[in-house]
């Protein structure tokens, strides 16, 4: 038996919430936190994870419509106003549960607050009891597709100006589509029969991935073996890239938590790749990484910023070096929904000095006729094309090497562009440049 109501489904995700909005936490690290402490079944975490992240991503569409119920938000609560947020949410999104029980759920929840449950009452029964405001009636263009797919202003903007109306609106709308399960084969001979026993099938865009609807992979039996390891398709392109033989002194220059590290090692024998973080606890998940795929020879693990590589390995000391930089994460946001509300454009031009930095940095270690890649998990010039533009700009004895890809329609100027609608993945960058003989 679950303990009363503050052990419920909702409770719980009403407590996620409101870390979520109130404290800034991360969906993720706050909504895991949450489940690993609580008593409740798996049906019920699953609906747990299913509230938090269904709200986070509608947030600006609920609020538009509770905009209509509640002539001043401020006059209260914060956590009615979450709970408000949440039901309604299920009212709109959700089919399985009826509206009575969310209604009467979210009644017996605000109990807890003098008079709140009576709010609560009238609000929802309302929104049950007359149509909903129209979203197409919003007569500017881009704040209609502001409240239609819950992103900000800015972001739809952004999207238009480089992607066209059209394509911009498919990934906004994409990003509603439930996250795939991926994962990475560490050996390809058994690429078949692993795709079997885990009831996956093999991505469309990288040789060595699988992929499934929904699924735990860290449960099952071939990852505690370290025959696959989790990571989505778009990442699983970057180590290919670096077309590695083997023999390679290899940099992966801002590595946690050792994704591509591991799958770079995987490519080396007498080789080796130095993989650098900022953080004790980032550099140990490498190790665990690595220990488990066993590739732990091949990696070794350092402390350092990635803007202090020119200063501290000096010249001529890498063969190929992967830059996968820091950037905004726009690519992840069907993932992590809340990432659309905590960017500002101003990130963009602090980002890209960072990402320009980490590049002027590292490329002064590189070998003559090496190569970097550089990758990033955003979908925004500004943090992609732009800053490969200015850093060949900068180092005249650099030239960009133009990648290909099976695929044609992830390949633009010479980069692999991946938008989250093409294949329903990650949103990712991949570019690369040459250190001139």
């Amino acid at each position: 038996m679950v303990n009363n109501m503050q052990e419920s489904a909702r409770a719980v995700a009403l407590k996620v919430l409101q870390e979520i909005v109130e404290n800034g936490a991360y969906s993720n690290i706050a909504l895991n936190k949450k489940l690993q402490a609580s008593r409740l079944s798996d049906a019920d975490k699953a609906l747990v994870t299913e509230l938090v992240y269904g709200t986070v991503a509608r947030k600006i569409t609920l609020e538009w419509y509770l905009a209509h119920e509640i002539k001043d938000r401020d006059q209260l609560d914060s956590w009615v106003y979450q709970l408000l947020m949440l039901s309604l949410y299920q009212i709109l999104y959700l089919d399985k549960i009826p509206n009575h029980a969310v209604v009467n759920e979210a009644v017996n929840l605000a109990k807890r607050g003098r008079g709140a449950d009576k709010f609560v009452n009238a609000v929802l029964r309302s929104f049950l009891n007359k149509p909903l405001p129209a979203i197409s009636a919003i007569k500017r263009k881009n704040k209609r597709l502001s409240i239609q797919y819950s992103a900000p202003v800015w972001l739809v903007t952004t999207l238009i100006e480089e992607y066209g109306h059209e394509r911009a609106e498919a990934i906004l709308a994409s990003l509603f589509i439930r996250n795939k399960a991926s994962v990475r084969v560490t050996d390809l001979s058994n690429m078949e029969e692993i795709a079997q026993a885990l009831g996956a099938e093999k991505s469309p865009i990288s040789s060595v991935g699988l992929v499934k609807s929904s699924g735990h992979f860290a449960t099952s039996r071939a990852f505690k073996e370290g025959l696959i390891t989790i990571q989505d398709e778009t990442s699983q392109l970057v180590a290919p890239s670096l077309q590695l033989e083997g023999w390679e002194e290899v940099l992966d220059a801002c590595a946690a938590p050792g994704g591509k590290t591991c799958h770079i090692a995987s490519y080396l024998t007498t080789g080796q790749v130095t993989a650098l973080d900022l953080y004790d606890h980032k550099l140990k998940l490498i190790e665990e990484n690595a220990q488990r795929l066993g590739v732990n020879k091949q990696i070794k693990t350092q402390k350092l910023d990635a803007r202090q590589v020119g200063e501290v390995f000096g010249e001529n000391r890498f063969d190929k070096i992967l830059v996968d930089a820091p950037c905004s994460g726009i690519g992840l946001i069907r993932r992590k929904p809340d990432i659309k509300y905590n960017k500002e454009t101003a990130d963009f031009e602090q980002l890209q000095k960072i990402q320009l930095s980490i590049l002027d940095s590292v490329c002064q270690t590189l070998k003559k006729g090496g190569i970097i890649t550089y990758s990033t998990c955003t979908i925004v010039r500004k943090e992609n094309q732009e800053v490969i533009a200015k850093f060949l700009e900068a180092h005249p004895d650099f030239e960009q090497v133009s990648l290909t890809h099976q695929c044609a329609d992830i390949v633009q100027e010479g980069c692999i562009v991946i938008t989250p609608e093409q294949y329903l993945t990650d949103g990712f960058f991949i570019s690369q440049v040459r250190r001139k003989s």
